[in-house]
């Protein structure tokens, strides 16, 4: 079932997860498979629905930075600026797990990923739930992540009880997540807000992950369309290579933009499958800001696949 997102879809997004069912929900990252923290049977379904391994946590939206009171642990004074600071925003905190937090949405650890999105509707749908909403990307565990309800729709269809089209997202990549038990802080994965901006705003240096995985998206092999995927720094490398390939192999330019290139990168991992192409070669944009994220995704997206 699609809706609009306006008041009505508000309403009927409400209630369906307030009695177990999944919506699959626009924000301004990628679209959500969300059900209600508070629903044992909708968090079971969202990993079924996905076939999405079981330890493998799921990150809590909210509608405000009060969600931390609610699902968290003793937060930490940092985690509590940074939510102050950024949210309603493109970033996630890993803090300690509430113990009247339902664990199977934490994959069975002691943290949950926790973020506010940046999304009138989504935090409209909490604030009339009444509790948060746990929700991975809108799509089979491991392929692209959508950023459309179309994309939604070609992906889950019928399983979803609701889909709401909320149009593109604006960002089109990930939430940053952030470890803020440890210090100094980690990136666990980088997103839709450069580290640089984060560190900017902290007056602090945030170091790169370590140990093991424990947030969405620290998989070596993720994002991944049908077709292989393969990289390059320069068009004159991506010519070189695309040159040794099939007929059926593309070379995918970077934009000008970086927040175009996010905005437009799962498009384009898509429109390579839709097109039959076997191989695909993508021009990489320089390794900071914005870029780091759009690098990781299609790193992850390169691992692993056979030709």
């Amino acid at each position: 079932m699609l809706f609009r997102s306006d008041p009505e879809a508000v309403h009927r997004a409400a209630d369906i997860l307030g009695n177990g069912g999944l919506v699959a929900l626009p924000t301004e990252t990628v679209y959500g498979l969300g059900a209600s923290i508070s629903s044992r049977d909708g968090i079971r379904r969202i990993f079924a629905t996905k076939g999405r391994p079981t330890d493998h946590p799921l990150i809590v939206h909210g509608s405000s930075p009060s969600i931390l009171d609610d699902v968290a642990e003793h937060p930490s004074s940092t985690a509590r600026q940074l939510a102050t600071m950024v949210w309603p925003g493109p970033l996630s905190l890993l803090v300690p797990r509430a113990d009247a937090l339902d664990p199977a949405i934490t994959g069975g650890r002691d943290t949950v990923v926790v973020r506010v999105p940046a999304h009138d509707f989504f935090r409209a749908v909490v604030d009339r739930l009444g509790c948060g909403i746990a929700a991975p990307s809108a799509n089979r565990f491991g392929r692209v992540s959508p950023t459309t309800a179309a994309h939604v729709v070609a992906d889950l269809g019928d399983d979803v009880d609701l889909i709401v089209d909320g149009g593109p997202s604006v960002i089109g990549i990930e939430s940053t997540i952030l470890d803020t038990t440890v210090d100094p802080i980690q990136v666990l994965r980088h997103g839709g807000i450069p580290i640089e901006d984060l560190e900017s705003l902290l007056g602090t240096t945030i170091t790169h992950a370590a140990g093991a995985t424990r947030a969405p998206g620290m998989l070596a092999s993720h994002y991944a369309p049908r077709c292989r995927v393969l990289l390059a720094e320069t068009a004159d490398d991506a010519a070189d290579l695309v040159g040794t390939l099939p007929p059926s192999s593309r070379i995918i330019d970077a934009p000008s933009s970086v927040s175009v290139y996010a905005a437009t990168l799962y498009e384009s991992l898509r429109r390579c499958d839709a097109e039959g192409l076997t191989h695909a070669v993508f021009v990489l944009p320089p390794n900071l800001g914005l870029g780091r994220a759009i690098r990781d995704r299609l790193e992850r997206a390169a691992t692993d696949q056979t030709p």
